[in-house]
């Protein structure tokens, strides 16, 4: 074994300066990197690990809002037909008010129309009355040339009355 020791040039002294150097450097590894390095791995595990069941909490939060949701909104359209079927009733019910308010306004204005008509029709025929009365006075002049008089006016307006 010496001559080994020899060949390789082998000093104990400095085997054992290099192995307490490999222990300190060792040491110095363990306390400034591996520790450091674990407890970083440590609370990255741990802010993973939180992330997940975060993200499982939020997936069934997610699920019971969109139910919430779907039922709120069924309400809504419900409630939607609802007051549509009721406007719709109303509106309805107003138009009919509103046609049978229309058929008395015409009926309203066909009766006043006819009493207008009426009217005219009376006032025209005594006006016809009264000029066919005129006309007939004045032909008699005519034909009897002259001899008429205020009394045979009254006499004939007479007669004319009593055609009414």
């Amino acid at each position: 074994m010496g001559s080994i020791i020899s060949t390789f040039h082998i000093d104990w002294r400095i085997i054992v300066a290099q192995l307490i150097n490999f222990c300190i450097v060792l040491a110095v590894l363990y306390f400034f990197a591996l520790k450091p390095l674990q407890k970083l791995m440590s609370e990255r595990s741990e802010k993973i690990a939180r992330g997940v069941s975060d993200a499982k909490q939020n997936a069934e939060l997610l699920a019971a809002t969109r139910a919430e949701y779907e039922a709120a909104l069924q309400k809504a359209r419900a409630e939607a037909e609802t007051i549509f079927q009721e406007g719709k009733r109303q509106a309805e019910a107003k138009r009919m008010e509103m046609v049978e308010a229309a058929k008395k306004e015409v009926n309203v204005m066909l009766a006043n129309g006819k009493k207008a008509l009426e009217t005219e029709k009376t006032r025209m025929v005594d006006d016809a009355r009264k000029d066919v009365a005129a006309l007939i006075v004045e032909a008699s002049r005519k034909v009897l040339g002259g001899v008429a008089d205020s009394t045979m006016d009254g006499k004939v307006a007479k007669e004319i009355e009593k055609l009414k």
